[in-house]
């Protein structure tokens, strides 16, 4: 029940900031929510700001992939409807500065690094087969999808540590809170290890369960070989570990199906130090069973162009 007030209390900030930062995306008279594919690249091309049907998802991808997410993880990341609004939002605000709408949308998205981040990467828009259905993922869906032989206690010490959103904390300092791994570490790029403060659970569970599928494992065997190899306590630590090497739930991960990341909100107009917690809460995510781009009922690839490496200033100055 507690779990439950949390996320009803994050699901509305983020309707309040990210409902007001995409201001303008309801449908107009005569006018419908854009429902396909192809609508929505005609409306990125004319750089126009509508509303998007519930029934699109938006996932990036390395460019050239096959896949929505590397081929080697069971679940693919989705963003919302709303996530594709504030995408048609940065692409009409800031079109004469492309890299700020490309790197703008993975800072959306949650990625870490993207100071240095140097690969070419798309947008994928689409949307599903008959049958499948997008999960929210909370600690809890995954404990529901992953059997790990873990107990609920740790699932309820996990969902308490992450209370702490509600306290006016980040979900790094949750991350350092469960992990022990230090906020600052993580920020500034460095690996989890014990030098920067991770705890022997977690570092025992991300051993034991070996490579993770961007190392070319499938997070299938990565799961199973921390159920048959992980002989330390099955803790919070221990969970958070497996989600982090096996399905690529990192240290922004909210846990509760909301976006979050430390850079600058691409639509508010301050630097990073300026803005509140709650303004750096981004929209809905989703998990959904990860497949070819070619097996989606329609999906159209948009590339995003995001400049050269080291030149993103924005990123902690802010985007105006």
């Amino acid at each position: 029940m507690r779990h439950s007030r949390m996320l009803a209390s994050l699901c509305a900030v983020v309707l309040a900031v990210t409902g007001a930062l995409v201001a303008g995306t309801p449908a107009t008279a005569g006018q419908r929510c854009i429902s396909a594919p192809s609508e929505y690249r005609a409306a990125w091309q004319a750089r126009q700001v509508r509303c998007v049907a519930p029934t699109l998802f938006g996932t990036t991808h390395g460019r050239g992939d096959s896949n929505l997410y590397p081929a080697g993880f069971a679940y693919a990341w989705a963003g919302s409807s709303t996530n594709l609004e504030a995408y048609l939002k940065l692409r009409q605000r800031y079109g004469d500065e492309p890299a700020k709408v490309g790197v703008g949308i993975l800072s959306y998205v949650g990625y870490p690094g993207l100071d240095t981040w140097p690969y070419p990467t798309d947008l994928a828009v689409y949307t599903l087969p008959r049958g499948v259905h997008a999960k929210v993922p909370t600690f809890a869906q995954w404990f529901r999808l992953v059997d790990l032989g873990i107990p609920r206690t740790a699932l309820r010490d996990l969902e308490r540590s992450y209370d702490r959103l509600t306290r006016g904390e980040d979900v790094v300092d949750a991350f350092e809170h469960v992990t022990g791994c230090r906020r600052d570490a993580l920020l500034g790029g460095e690996w989890p290890s014990a030098d920067i403060g991770c705890d022997a659970d977690f570092l025992d569970a991300l051993a034991a369960a070996g490579p993770s599928p961007y190392e070319g494992a499938q997070s299938t065997q990565c799961f199973a070989n921390f159920d048959e190899r992980y002989a330390g306590p099955r803790n919070a630590s221990a969970l958070r570990a497996v989600l982090y090497q096996c399905q690529d739930a990192g240290f922004l991960n909210t846990g509760v199906g909301i976006g979050y990341n430390t850079y600058a909100h691409p639509l508010v107009c301050a630097p990073a130090a300026a803005q509140s917690v709650r303004q750096r809460y981004t929209g809905h995510e989703f998990v959904l069973p990860n497949t070819t781009l070619d097996q989606l009922p329609a999906a159209v690839d948009i590339p995003l162009e995001i400049g050269e490496p080291g030149q993103r200033p924005y990123l902690h100055e802010g985007y105006c």
